[in-house]
């Protein structure tokens, strides 16, 4: 069953929502992880843009806005957060179990496994000899890259990961190669990621 978070602050929506999403397979919760974020804009502390902001620094879920905030800015500045879609209430309730469907299907992905190492993009974790462990965006694309090529030149992982090479320092992925290292270290596989000298890396 996916988890869809609920960040809201109006416990009448939020009862609502629950409601809705139960009746149609998917299990709501308050906290992560899960598989789809709706997010407020209008709450009390921190606003949605900022939950939005923290939330793409560790995880690519998909994101869709619920807000009464109806202006082109709002939205633009919310797609800039990283956000998938945009909602604007009174929602109706098919439309969005819809963009909810449509969005849960483009995040599954296949499962990659490469001599027993088993990358699964669809919850961001890598598992081997047993033990998995959570990865951040940056590392899970770097090691996707690496699974599905084996040989990987600096600049193709640097332009997958930031879709340029023009403004990024390759000590910044070497500073993500190195986390991914630590993380598949921690599951016994430490030596599945080498440094090809002067060209990438490979597994």
């Amino acid at each position: 069953m996916e988890k869809i978070l609920i960040i809201e602050d109006d416990e009448s929506i939020k009862n609502e929502l629950r409601t809705l999403l139960r009746s149609n397979g998917y299990l709501p919760v308050e906290e992560s992880p899960c598989d789809l974020a709706l997010l407020d804009i209008n709450l009390p502390g921190e606003n949605g843009f900022e939950v939005c902001r923290k939330l793409r620094q560790h995880s690519d879920v998909p994101v869709i806005f619920l807000t009464a905030r109806d202006s082109a800015e709002d939205e633009i500045l919310g797609f800039g957060m990283g956000a998938d879609d945009y909602i604007r209430k009174p929602y109706h309730s098919t439309v969005l179990l819809a963009r909810i469907a449509r969005l849960l299907k483009r995040q599954r992905s296949t499962v990659i496994t490469v001599r027993d190492l088993t990358l699964n993009l669809s919850d961001m974790t890598v598992s081997f000899g047993g033990k998995s462990e959570e990865l951040a965006k940056n590392e899970a694309r770097i090691l996707e890259c690496l699974m599905k090529k084996e040989l990987c030149t600096r600049e193709e992982i640097i332009e997958k990961l930031w879709q340029s090479s023009l403004y990024i320092d390759e000590n910044t992925l070497y500073v993500n190669v190195n986390r991914l290292r630590e993380k598949l270290k921690r599951l016994g596989a430490g030596a599945y990621i080498r440094t090809v000298r002067g060209v990438g890396y490979r597994l």
